[in-house]
């Protein structure tokens, strides 16, 4: 899925009718999806196994339909039961039904505990009213059983829009969807009804899912890496960018401290924490490699940024809610330097958005503003509707600027709709100091040039990949020191091209 387009389901719809129109019939559209369930399936079970086929009244019955014929063609013993009647089908369902040769069960004599694997082909992601009746009791009788089941498209009741169960829906082992994920593949809590995802191909071109005009990805390496940074023979500390991060006062200085350590890690040449006059000590007590200036106040961050080389601006970790620290973010904001806002920087401005937004405007530099829900809902009060994709995008244009929206789903949205929604994270990450860490990637990739929101989706993965790589009992200080094994991945550094010698 790395770097796949997202598409909605209305822009699926679209184009599979535009390669229709280019003369690739829907029942061969069909039949490939089949065949890529059928695959799916033969690997979860084995020769000889039991499989259940649940098919539904519309296409997603009739990919179960393909899958069934395939499955029972390859040795598998499969019993196909049908949501409604046989000759009701209409259409490439019809035509899928009629290769089909053995019995139709009525789905409400299914008992899914007596099968190896059961594939749900009842409702796609399609679906525009929650489930009831008699599919409801089905997919009750499925998730209180204990086998696997690979879902079509989607798991039944999940809209594919939003990532949201319309009442009832299955939680699948795995799910086969076709051509592109949609984001209800991608957003929870529809990420983890649908297991494990493949994407299979069947035959719709990139210039046809282009043509959708989505402006959605999957987030990954492919949608920015050839915007990451790249060093050269020549390439020095100078050349790298220069971070700035606003400390808090005495007492509350750690979460600065991890943006910094962040931003050096991810790439940055150098690295300053400006920090009030009494937390200078206690900020020196910890670093080396990062820089330590006073900053006791706006004006000192003005005459601090009379130096252009400070290019990045992370603000907000640990900086206190209120005041003083609009008055920082006026001021870093008006420099036209790459910002990032978190924390106490977006709790600030709760009531005051739009001044953020004129700020922000005023200034001209790029603005990447990072929040977890909590912050998300006082800052943008007024986008609390439709999926969480829907609302990042709404408090992107309204700020002018890229929103981060974290969480297990982050969905990172630059002001032109340009979206990305991670699907990488590991819950490791949900500890104190993580989110400052991030900002400090973001911080570090804008220091060196990266455009923003290909640094805040860099960041994101980046971020996630460090969290899958310690697993459990992660903190946050451990987040940088691991970024160097998760960028030599990315990079395919492997060391040195020959030992050193002399």
């Amino acid at each position: 899925m790395d770097g796949s387009r997202v598409l909605t389901t209305a822009q699926m719809r679209e184009a599979d009718a535009a390669a229709i129109a280019a003369g690739t019939a829907g029942i061969a559209l069909m039949r490939r999806a089949g065949a890529a369930v059928a695959e799916r399936a033969a690997a979860l079970a084995g020769p000889g196994a039991r499989v259940l086929v649940l098919c539904g009244p519309g296409n997603n019955g009739g990919d179960g339909f393909v899958a069934a014929t395939l499955l029972a063609e390859a040795g598998r013993s499969v019993t196909l039961a049908l949501l409604g009647a046989r000759d009701a089908l209409k259409g490439d369902a019809a035509l899928a039904a009629q290769d089909w040769s053995g019995p139709v069960a009525d789905v409400a004599t299914a008992v899914p505990e007596a099968f190896d694997l059961v594939v749900d082909a009842l409702f796609g992601a399609g679906l525009t009213r929650p489930l009831d009746g008699g599919a409801a009791a089905l997919v009750a009788r499925l998730n209180r059983a204990s086998g696997p089941v690979l879902a079509v498209d989607v798991p039944s009741g999940l809209d594919g829009d939003t990532g949201a169960p319309r009442g009832e829906a299955v939680r699948a082992s795995e799910t086969v969807t076709f051509a592109a994920p949609k984001p209800g593949h991608l957003l929870q809590p529809g990420r983890s009804l649908c297991g494990r995802i493949t994407v299979a191909a069947i035959g719709l071109s990139d210039d046809i899912l282009a043509g959708t005009g989505t402006t959605a990805f999957a987030n990954g390496p492919a949608l920015w890496r050839a915007r990451f940074p790249q060093l050269a023979a020549d390439s020095h500390k100078y050349t790298r960018g220069h971070a700035l991060v606003l400390s808090g006062p005495a007492t509350r200085t750690g979460a600065a401290r991890l943006a910094a350590r962040g931003a050096l890690r991810v790439g940055a040449g150098l690295v300053t924490l400006a920090a009030p006059h009494p937390a200078l000590a206690e900020n020196a007590a910890h670093l080396t490699a990062i820089m330590l200036r006073a900053c006791d106040g706006a004006d000192d961050l003005d005459d601090l940024l009379a130096d252009e080389r400070l290019n990045a601006i992370v603000a907000g970790p640990g900086l206190g809610v209120g005041g003083p620290t609009r008055d920082l973010v006026r001021v870093a904001a008006e420099a036209g330097r790459a910002l990032v806002l978190d924390a106490d920087a977006l709790t600030s401005f709760s009531a005051k958005r739009d001044e953020l937004a004129a700020m922000l405007a005023e200034g001209g530099g790029t603005g990447v503003l990072t929040p977890h829900a909590g912050e998300f809902a006082r800052l943008f009060s007024d986008c609390a509707e439709g999926s969480k994709l829907d609302r990042a995008r709404r408090a992107a244009a309204a700020v002018d600027a890229v929103v981060v929206f974290k969480g297990a789903d982050t969905v990172i949205v630059a002001p032109d709709g340009r979206a990305a929604i991670n699907h990488n994270g590991a819950p490791w990450l949900g500890t104190a100091g993580s989110g400052d860490v991030l900002g400090g990637f973001i911080g570090g990739l804008l220091a060196q040039g990266m455009p923003p929101f290909e640094a805040a989706a860099a960041a994101v993965w980046l971020h996630a990949e460090a969290g899958r790589r310690h697993g459990p009992g992660l903190i946050a200080e451990d987040l940088p020191e691991l970024m160097p094994g998760v960028l030599a991945r990315l990079l395919g550094w492997t060391g040195p091209d020959e030992a050193p010698t002399g």
